[in-house]
């Protein structure tokens, strides 16, 4: 059956998975491709395959809810779901948290890779938000050192936002060949709050964003990218992002945990993106979460950054408007816990 044929079916037919403690995940039903879709013949192949969409995200325990979503999502509203390779990133409870994706997804094509939260630890500035500093946030930054060198494109997606469109429409997006990425961009957003008023009056600082950059640089949502890999690492901007975190380190220059830094080193240089790929802030700002509404114009992607999560303020009893559009994707069959270890 198609993807698209399995819409109604999304909320019933469902099995469920238990697991000691009272957790209780539901399985999701299997989607298949479209008769268009090319076939990925090999299954130990999938990994480097030319065929497949490649998607990246992190997998912890504390957005768990939220990552089970986003992987529901996108092979629902996928025309060739068989073809979605996920690549996970997780530094904690790596069997125990693939054991829950092999559970609601059982046919899933995914890896997990081991993520050194020591090696960037001593790099973290406090931010504004302390689920900001997690070790996990920053885990974008390397992907191309984690990731099989064999990979040469691939999305990458938060655990707070869901799809409503065909992610191969966003992984298909054009990026000139000296670019490195792909995000919608916010040129109305008011660009100097990003950093400090010592980084603005230090003009070996600010001429930064002046220099060697396409167009002027405007702000844009991490959250939502899509990286050609091989460019990445042949650019070494690992090493270059690192640079602005240990100066940040030296000297404050941002509040904003890892955007910053993504910020200095592509704002101006990516590849601009449709909005409806990052409808984003419908989690409020970054203190008090406040329900938002839609931006205006069509929505491929919905995207909870900001403090509120759509699954928190369910189990609240005080959700906004919006999360119930995050309602019909969420697994999770009873509230629980994991404990980090």
């Amino acid at each position: 059956m198609h993807s698209s044929c399995l819409i109604s079916l999304t909320i019933i037919a469902f099995f469920t998975v238990s697991f000691a403690g009272g957790e209780r995940f539901k399985e999701a039903p299997k989607f298949f491709n479209s008769p268009e879709c090319l076939t990925i013949e090999n299954d130990d192949d999938f990994v480097c395959s030319d065929k497949a969409i490649h998607v990246a995200m992190t997998l912890d325990a504390a957005y768990l809810r939220g990552s089970m979503a986003v992987i529901f999502s996108v092979l629902q509203h996928s025309s060739c779901p068989q073809n979605i390779v996920f690549h996970f990133v997780t530094s904690k409870q790596t069997h125990r948290l693939q054991n829950y994706v092999v559970s609601s997804f059982p046919y899933l094509k995914f890896r997990i890779y081991p993520y050194d939260v020591a090696a960037i630890s001593g790099l973290i500035s406090t931010s504004i938000r302390s689920a900001l500093d997690s070790p996990l946030n920053y885990a974008r930054n390397y992907l191309a050192d984690i990731l099989p060198t064999c990979l040469s494109r691939v999305v990458y997606l938060d655990s707070d936002l869901i799809l409503v469109d065909d992610i191969s429409k966003l992984f298909s997006t054009h990026i000139p060949s000296d670019v490195v990425l792909a995000a919608p961009e916010y040129c109305n957003a008011n660009f100097t709050t990003y950093f400090t008023p010592t980084f603005w009056s230090n003009p070996s600082l600010s001429i930064t964003l002046s220099i060697n950059r396409r167009r002027p640089p405007c702000y844009f949502n991490t959250g939502v990218m899509v990286i050609e890999l091989k460019k990445w690492r042949e650019g070494d901007f690992t090493r270059k992002i690192i640079e602005w975190m240990e100066l940040q380190k030296r000297i404050r220059i941002y509040e904003l945990g890892s955007l910053p830094p993504f910020l200095l080193v592509f704002a101006g240089n990516i590849a601009p993106v449709d909005h409806r790929w990052n409808q984003h802030g419908l989690g409020g700002d970054n203190f008090r979460g406040l329900c938002r509404d839609l931006h205006p114009g069509p929505v491929s992607l919905l995207h909870w950054s900001g403090k509120g999560k759509p699954w928190v303020r369910l189990d609240d009893g005080r959700p906004c408007p919006l999360d119930a559009l995050w309602v019909p994707y969420d697994l999770l069959e009873s509230r629980f816990d994991l404990i980090e270890s």
